[in-house]
């Protein structure tokens, strides 16, 4: 290996370590998840009342 062959050897080496030698910073794991309900909330699901029905039933 050449004297300059060894020089840009070893500024691609000092150039990769300075790119790719720290790992990246860590992620929390709460910042990875994104919750969605499954399906849109029904509003007529929860209409029905019980006492509402006996009182205009039975009374």
């Amino acid at each position: 290996m050449t004297r300059a062959e060894k020089k840009n050897s070893d500024a691609a080496e000092i150039l990769r370590h300075a790119r790719f030698g720290r790992l990246p910073e860590r992620i929390r794991l709460e910042d990875t998840v994104e919750e969605k309900p499954a399906t849109m909330p029904d509003p007529a699901k929860h209409a029905y009342d019980p006492d509402v029905w006996l009182v205009r039933t039975c009374l």
